[in-house]
């Protein structure tokens, strides 16, 4: 009884391998082509030419950037840090501090 168990385990897991390759192949190989294809595609998060646009509009209809309501500033981070977490978060910084001259308040 125990032979014939450890037979059919062993059967069972000879199957079973071949099949865990062939998906871990095709998992590699579908990471692989999504990696090509971010990386074909220019990316540059600032987008300098937008943020500026948006400052100098913001700016002709007098609007006063409110205070930074998110949860990613912390002390001594400038704009550029708030990159990681949000184009506008970093979008709103840079026209704050365009209009005031100084980084949001660490609260």
């Amino acid at each position: 009884m125990r032979i014939r168990l450890f037979f059919s385990l062993l059967t069972l897991s000879l199957i079973s391998i071949p099949a865990l390759a062939s998906e871990e192949d095709e998992m590699a190989e579908m990471q692989r082509q999504l990696n090509a294809e971010v990386m074909e595609k220019p990316f540059l998060a600032e987008q300098q030419e937008k943020v500026e646009a948006y400052i100098k509009e913001a700016m002709k209809k007098d609007l006063k950037p409110p205070e930074y309501k998110g949860r990613h500033w912390r002390r001594g981070y400038t704009c550029h840090d708030l990159l990681r977490y949000s184009w506008r978060e970093y979008r709103d910084c840079r026209y704050y501090y365009h209009y005031y001259g100084r980084y949001y308040p660490y609260h």
